[in-house]
Formats: C-alpha cells, structure tokens, sequence
C-alpha cells in the first residue's frame, strides 16, 4: 500500500485546472504497446540465417589458460564457428584504460587472454544454427588450465603473499588517492570528543534488472559497418572504448535500441561481449545473437562497488555538531577495471553528504581480487559513501546518548544556505533537508514511537527506527575523471534532441537517451506540448535510441539521473527552436510581426484574433511542400536540432576541486524495524519516503522511481548480497540463491515530497532515480536502535540478513569493539 504527502506548506491542485502539461500525471506514452505485449525489445528482433552466441566461461577464479581446443565443437552439426583469446588477441587492441598508472597498464580484451581471473570470466564463444545447440557445442571445448591461487577480500589484496593478477601493472593496486579540504587539525584539536570506527563494510550486491544483457550484431562488408541492437544504456561510452580496440572509427558502430528492460546502471559495461559478437558477426559474415543467461550475469557481470572504510575518526562537540573525519576506503574492484576507477572520484560529488562539515580527509585506494568486474549501480559510488556518512551519524549519536534526529537537524545542510558550496567545490543547488525529514517522521508517525515500541515489547519483540538520507547528484561533468587521471580529455557533458513539425502536422521528437523505463517518451512530450500549445497527443517522440538519426552526442545515454536536465533541457531548446520559426512562418503568411503570434490549441495565431489563425498542418505543408514564393531569407525548416551543454568548468586538478555534477536531488527515508530477539528474524512494519527533485514533469514516475528504490534499498539490505568462498566459487550465482524483493517482501509504504527547483536548469528539474541508498542505511539504523536494549551492538555491514542480527544479538560486544570514544 502507498500513501502520499506533500510538505505543509504545498497545496494539492486538481488537475482539470492546471494550465500546463507539466506536472501532471499524464498517462504513459510507453505503457500501450509495453501492458499489450507489443513492445520491442533486443531479444525480439531476428535475422534470416542468424547465429546464436554462447560464451565458454572459466570454473576457476585465478589460472593460466595452457590451451583452447575448438575442433570437437565445429565438428557438431549447426555449429557456425567460434571465437577464442587468440583470434582475439590478434583482431583487437586492449580496451582504453580510464585509470592512471598502474591501472592504466592493464590489457583487457573481450575474452581472457592467457590468463582467467574470475569465475565465469568469458574464455571463449561458439555461433550455432540454434540457442541450445550454441550451449552444447560449448561444452565441447576442452580448455587446458593451470590452477593459481585467487585473492578474494580487497584488505589482503596488498599482502607481500597474495597473488597478483596482472602482471603488467606489477600489484594489484589499481588506483590511489589522497582528498583533503579543510583543517583537520584545526577541527581534531577543537572537538570535544572523538569517535573511532575501525571497520564498516558496504557489501557487495547487484541492481538486478528484469532483462539481462544482449544483442543482434549484424555486419555490412560493402561498409565496412556494424548494426548493434542491443539493450547497452549508455552508447555513447560503449563507441569509444569498442572502436579502438576493434581499430576502426566510432561512424563504424550504429547502435539500435527500442525497449530495454531495466538498466540500473548495470547495462553501461557490456562493451566486451559486444566486441566479441562484433568479431563473430564479420567472422562468419551473417547475423548473430547473444542473449545472457541469467547465471551468465550473475557471474560476470555489473556487481556493485564493494567497500572498506577503514580507521575511521570523527571529530565532534560534545553537542553532536559535527567537525570533521577522516577514513581509508578501500575499494574491490573485481578482476577488470571496465568502468573503474571512477568510483573513486564520483563519490566526491556527495563528499559531506547532507551535512555542514568542512574538514574531511579520505584516503582512497581500489584493487583488484578474482571476483566479477564491477560497474555502476544505482547510486554509482555515492551509495556507499552517503551510506558511510549516515552510519558515522548514527554512530557518533548513540555513543554521544544524542538523538539521531537531533544530530541530523543541527548538522543538515539548511535551506537558507543553498546554494550551497562544499569543501570541494560542488554546488548543492536547492534543497530543504530538515523539513524532508519532518515530513518523512510525520509520516512514519514519529510521535507515537515510544507507544508503539513498548507494544512492540509486550508482544516480545524489539522495535526501531532508522533514518536514511541521500543525495542524487545528477548530470555528473565527466572532468572530474581528470581528478583520476589527468591525461583524460574529458570534461562537461552534453545530450541533444531534435524535434519537427512534418507535412501533416505531425510533431516528431528524437532523443539521444536510452531509456530503461524512466518514461522519457511521455515527460518529453510533455514539455513539448506546453511549449507549443497542443495536446500531448499531438506529440510523437520516437522510441529508443538510434546513432544514425544524428540525435546523439559523445555521452549521450541514460545514467547519472540526468534525463530530467540533460534531455529534456536538449528537447525544449529544440522545440523552442521550432516554435520561434513557427511564429516566423506564421507571421510571413499572416502579414504580421512574428511577436503577434502565438501558439496555442494546435495552431499559429494572431494574438486577440483567433479567428486569423493557421493549424500547424498548414505551416508543415507550407514549409515542406508547398513553399515555392516564400521570401529566399526565411531561414525557416521546421525541423530543429538543439545541443544542451550543462554550464560546467574543469575542476582544480591539484586541489581536487570544483563542480563535479550539476543537481542535487535528495531522499529521506524512515523505517520502523520489529525483531523477534529470539531468532533475529526482522520485518519492516512500516516505512516512509520523501523525495525531492526539484520541479516535477510527471509526479506519477517520479513516484514509480521512490518505489523502485526502495525496493532495491530493501533487498541490499536484507536478501542481496554476492558472496565468494575461498576459492573464489560466487555463492549467489542465480535466484535460487540470490533472493530480488517482490510484493510480499514489501512493507506499508507512505510517499511524500517536496519541490525546490532548482536555479541551475533550464525547467528547474534535477534528475530523479537513483535514491536506494537511504533506504538500506534506514534499516540499518532500525535494527541498531531496536537491538539498543541488548548490548548497543554496532550494525558495521550495510547487509544485515537475519543470520547476522542474531550473531549481534548473541555477541553484542563483537561488534561493539570497532567503536571507541576519545574525550578531549
């Protein structure tokens, strides 16, 4: 069940009297053809002839590949062909490494070449006639190993004795960092006391996305050109590290995609099975198809950032205001950098989190283990250290004997002071944290706690609540990769949209987005309508995303939160643009000045003269076909291409300073925990999310995106987690094992929001979607405060299955050990 609230503040308004489109729950543009089964996505597009790949993946976590024997599968009737590390080594180049040295030595390629590092790492791939003849024939592969010891926890990665996966980088150290601003010493020498942490663990888990990763690559020989169809969210990344490998130009990569069923962050690094099906596809010379299973994507795919933080120290008055910290975070990057070692720096868009502290310094090192590769997940990298920021609040507050509201009130970042500048120059655009939770505790039923707690106990159990706050910093300026590696050329970021008024009247819009069921399909029709006076059903935006419509630009995708500023900021320059020469044509054809004219209920007309108007299917047929006579200088086409580039600068490399990302949308969530001290078995009773994101275009998605997250939110912390043995075996690798939340794992869920545009974007939207973050640090806080009356336990992990809140019930003092106090 799900209940909404605004702030007090806010008024509800009917919508039969609104006066734009904005804002208003209009029904889905998507939802036809998706709710009647007519929706296209990778898997349903086939060729004559086509192949079907299947990948032969390693069963070791570290070993010498001696040798690869393919004979016996191309033996099998059906079978097309293969494609092996040697074949490999020798059509391609390794994959562009974004890390400085010694990351940047690494020599990654589409399939392990001489060495496997993980289990499931891809060795080999074979094309045949059908699905399961392709996974047959992949059995007959015969791969001669050579066993090697695997590392699989990040904190022993750098022991003189553990193994080093690659051997051209020399360790397995792939990327470090020192960030500091502030005075710490200033801030450690006037604190009234100092609380030590000396280890939280932010686990290891996966976004899990309805549809796993494929494709349909097709290769033309007359040009030298592939069609990819696949159901990669971010194209544009993809290009540039597949055309240099595969050494041909970014034109030579035509990227297609209709429906994708769910993304999350998990579909930016398929780049390496695409280059494989690429290979395969001119190999063979015919269409082929690779559709992942979902132990495949378990195995080897998109697990989130894993992270230590480690010796922690927090400088505090004895009043809760906070003065600073400073932590290690050691980062497990998996085998592969892929996307790594951004995560290093990302983070730093959100460095004090939603609060005031100025002193901060954090020592940052990433390392690779023989796990699966990593790579964004909602919330790509700031989860774990909001989450980190929110545990050391709650912390610092129950050894204080402070309230956790309190604490957060006195130290939230406050309204009054946004814009607000960080320590390391980000800009928090808009925002008002203390009364987001206001609303969340009111919702939650804050002021009959202590009632509920103590029926809670007479029926046995212990009850808690816990509060998550989150960031989503959306449209990230890819400069702060320079923080990384300084020889990058990135900086800023862009997305572009082109929209038409056709022959007949018809307005047609291309974006340069890959959406993944964030309805960019309706809200830019949304914002279109208003700015051209009709309807939203006057208004068809093409599905998907296609490269060779030429309405993309380097990084266009959908990541980041940035479709709400970056593509409909891209969608209503364009469609400004239309309606500045609509108004131009209507004036020429009306005799008139082109300020007389407005657009309003479909057509071009004079101000206060209704009557002297012009329906836009006579200006699309004026312009397109019957434009013979028309003054030569009417520069005038109907068709608008506009480019929105986000108002960034390159950041301070020396001081790792500036604005890494543009907007700030934010989410505070509450949960009430009950746990049965008997057995550690826990439910969450009741929860409550608010959510922030500036201006709404359809309040009803933005609601769909709060509920998704905190469904993520509650399995991180309860069910998902990726685990290894020793020998570097997952133990997790499909749903029998890795339980995804559904229905019934829900708990009564009450919405709320605010709305602070903001002053940055152009419809003073933020970005929305990414908010899971606060929800699993919410029900590590409800179990730290249920379990307060039996022994204070500290909740270090962010994954807290019933197994470990037993353990904290049975050991309180185990966990408590990684906690000190030091008065000054």
């Amino acid at each position: 069940m799900s209940e909404t609230t605004v702030a007090p503040e806010q008024t509800e308004v009917e919508e039969a009297t609104r006066e734009t489109w904005s804002g208003q729950n209009v029904p889905r543009k998507e939802d036809k053809r998706l709710v009647q089964g007519e929706g296209v996505f990778f898997d349903d597009v086939k060729r004559h002839n086509m192949g079907y790949v299947h990948f032969v993946r390693s069963p070791y976590a570290h070993a010498k590949i001696r040798s690869v024997d393919v004979s016996a599968a191309l033996d099998q009737p059906g079978v097309y062909g293969t494609l092996t590390g040697d074949e490999v080594a020798t059509l391609t180049d390794p994959f562009f490494q974004i890390s400085s040295p010694p990351g940047a030595h690494l020599k990654d390629y589409c399939l392990a070449v001489g060495k496997v590092r993980f289990v499931g790492e891809p060795v080999a791939a074979v094309v045949a006639e059908t699905r399961e003849g392709a996974r047959d024939a992949s059995e007959l592969i015969e791969v001669d190993y050579e066993p090697l010891p695997a590392i699989n926890d990040a904190r022993l990665a750098l022991d003189d004795e553990a193994p080093v996966l690659h051997d051209e980088a020399g360790t397995n150290l792939t990327w470090e960092g020192v960030f500091e601003w502030g005075d710490l010493d200033a801030a450690f020498a006037g604190a009234d006391r100092v609380v030590k942490i000396s280890e939280l663990h932010f686990d290891r888990f996966n976004s899990t996305p309805l549809e796993c990763n494929g494709s349909l690559v097709e290769y033309n020989r007359g040009t030298g050109q592939w069609t990819i169809i696949t159901n990669n969210q971010f194209p544009g990344f993809a290009a540039i590290m597949m055309g240099p490998a595969m050494r041909v130009g970014l034109d030579k990569l035509r990227f297609v995609t209709q429906d994708i069923g769910g993304g999350f962050g998990n579909k930016i690094t398929t780049h390496p099975q695409l280059v494989a099906c690429c290979l395969l596809a001119r190999k063979l010379n015919r269409a082929v198809q690779w559709t992942e299973w979902r132990t495949d994507f378990h195995l080897s795919m998109s697990h989130g950032n894993e992270r230590w933080f480690l010796d922690t120290e927090v400088a505090v008055k004895s009043d809760g205001t906070l003065l600073g910290f400073r932590t290690t975070a050691l980062d497990d990057a998996g085998a592969w950098l892929r996307y790594e070692p951004l995560g290093g720096v990302i983070w730093a868009q959100v460095t004090p989190g939603m609060y005031r502290w100025r002193n901060i310094r954090l020592d940052f090192r990433q390392v690779v283990t023989n796990k699966a590769p990593v790579s964004p997940n909602r919330g790509y990298s700031r989860m774990q250290h909001l989450w980190f920021t929110e545990r050391v609040i709650d912390i610092v507050a129950s050894e204080l004997e402070l309230d956790p509201v309190e604490v957060r009130k006195r130290n939230y970042i406050k309204a009054d002071e946004m814009p607000y500048e960080t320590p390391n120059g980000c800009i928090y655009d808009s925002g008002d944290y203390a009364k987001m939770l206001d609303v969340a505790l009111d919702l939650i039923g804050y002021d009959g706690l202590e009632s509920r707690r103590a029926g809670a106990e007479q029926r046995g159990k212990l009850l808690g609540l816990g509060i998550g706050s989150t960031l989503d910093s959306g449209t990230n300026n890819f400069g702060q990769s320079r923080l990384i590696n300084p020889d990058l050329q990135f900086s800023g970021n862009n997305e572009v949209a082109t929209v038409k008024l056709d022959l007949f009247g018809e307005i047609v819009v291309t974006l340069g987005t890959t959406p993944q069921g964030q309805s960019h399909e309706t809200t830019a029709a949304q914002v279109v309508a208003d700015i051209l006076g009709c309807s939203v059903d006057d208004v068809n935006v093409r599905a998907g995303h296609d490269s060779y419509w030429n309405s993309h630009a380097g990084f266009s995708g959908t990541y980041a939160s940035q479709f709400a500023v970056t593509g409909l900021g891209a969608v209503k320059g364009a469609t400004e643009m239309l309606a500045g020469q609509m108004r131009k044509l209507a004036s020429v054809v009306l005799a008139c000045s082109p300020e007389d004219i407005e657009l309003a209920e479909g057509q071009a007309r004079i101000k206060g003269n209704p009557e002297a108007a012009l329906p836009f299917m006579a200006l699309g047929a004026i312009i397109n076909a019957n434009n013979a006579g028309l003054p030569e200088d009417l520069d005038v086409t109907l068709n608008c291409r506009y480019v929105y580039r986000p108002p960034f600068e390159v950041p301070d490399i020396e001081r790792k300073y500036g604005n890494l990302t543009l907007t700030y949308a934010a989410q505070v969530h509450a949960a009430l925990v009950e746990i049965d001290p008997e057995t550690g078995v826990y439910e969450v009773v009741d929860y409550a999310a608010v959510d922030d994101c500036g201006k709404r275009i359809n309040p009803q998605v933005v609601e769909g995106q709060v509920m998704g997250a905190t469904a993520q939110a509650l399995g991180a912390a309860t069910h998902e987690t990726f685990p290894y043995d020793e020998d570097g075996n997952l133990l997790t690798p499909n749903f029998y094992d890795y339980h995804v939340p559904h229905a019934l794992d829900m708990p009564p869920l009450k919405t709320g929001y605010i709305e602070s545009a903001s002053p940055f974007t152009s419809l003073g939207t933020k970005g929305m979607g990414e908010g899971g973050g606060a929800g699993i640090h919410a029900v590590c806080a409800a179990l730290q405060d249920a379990l307060r009356p039996r022994g204070r336990p500290i909740v270090h992990d962010s994954f807290n299955p019933y197994e470990r809140v037993w353990e904290m019930l049975r050991e309180p003092d185990a966990s408590r050990a990684r906690v000190s106090v030091e008065s000054r």
